[in-house]
């Protein structure tokens, strides 16, 4: 019985023997990338939770919130505690 073209002796196609080495390849180049990656993170060293977190430096009296700026903290305290009186660090602020 005659073979379909293109397909090797036993119906595969021709060229497939080269699939367990490309694949070989392909595990030894993701892992290559992966190693890359983590060393440029690494490297990078920036977390952004770390710095939005070192960024909310001022914390309210009343209700423990963390505010990034002086300005932002006065609002909230007008907001959110108007019964409460200013204080002080708050006082020469301009909202």
């Amino acid at each position: 019985m005659p073979h379909p073209p293109g397909a090797g002796a036993h119906g595969a196609p021709r060229g497939s023997g080269q699939d367990m080495a490309r694949g070989q390849q392909k595990i030894q180049s993701q892992q290559k990338n992966a190693k890359k990656q983590a060393e440029q993170k690494k490297k990078q060293g920036h977390d952004q939770k770390a710095a939005a977190k070192a960024a909310l430096i001022y914390t309210c009296t009343v209700c423990r919130t963390q505010m990034p700026d002086p300005k932002t903290f006065k609002q909230h305290f007008e907001s959110k505690h108007p019964k409460t009186p200013l204080p002080p660090e708050l006082a020469d602020v301009q909202a």
